[in-house]
């Protein structure tokens, strides 16, 4: 397969936008730290970045969840791989997110951690893909709105392949070109 790789966002472009979204949850989480709740595997370069920039202290935890497998379209449903290891109950809680692209997994995950009862619950991601949205869902803090190209690197994959790369890349290859 053919495949060839355009930087879309440059390492530091990257790197300027998630210290400003640390400083913006760091003045809104300022009198309640949250619970960052990482979504894996995409999001772990992503958290990563953002709490070792964050001015508050912050507790972690990880989910897996899958809409996409093998392709590079989400299959519209859900399935939790690995569930949280702590109660939410009563936490402020912020959700680490790398993409959002249809909305379905993310209004999944919200509407399943809501039922566990936290104080508050928010979304950050890094990137956004609203022109792909199929339910009504905006983040609460947005790195960059994207156009709707199939992106890696930062931690965002294909295949599990490029999650290496520093700069988020749009693929291009015989079975996702435009």
């Amino acid at each position: 397969m053919n495949q060839e790789l355009e930087v879309l966002l440059s390492r530091e472009k990257i790197a300027l936008r998630v210290a400003e979204l640390a400083d913006d949850i760091s003045r809104d989480y300022r009198e309640q730290p949250p619970l960052l709740i990482c979504v894996l595997k995409g999001a772990v370069i992503f958290m990563s970045d953002l709490m070792r920039l964050l001015k508050i202290p912050v507790e972690i935890d990880f989910m897996a969840v899958s809409s996409y497998g093998s392709a590079t379209a989400s299959s519209g449903v859900v399935r939790i791989l690995k569930d949280l290891e702590q109660s939410i109950q009563g936490r402020d809680v912020l959700i680490v997110e790398d993409i959002v692209d249809t909305g379905l997994t993310l209004n999944y995950l919200r509407e399943n951690l809501a039922s566990r009862q936290p104080r508050s619950l928010k979304v950050v991601t890094l990137l956004d893909k609203p022109s792909r949205r199929r339910v009504s869902f905006n983040p609460d803090y947005c790195g960059f709105a994207i156009p709707d190209r199939f992106v890696v690197g930062y931690g965002l994959d294909f295949n599990e392949q490029y999650r290496y790369l520093p700069d988020i890349c749009v693929l291009h290859n015989e079975a996702n070109s435009g």
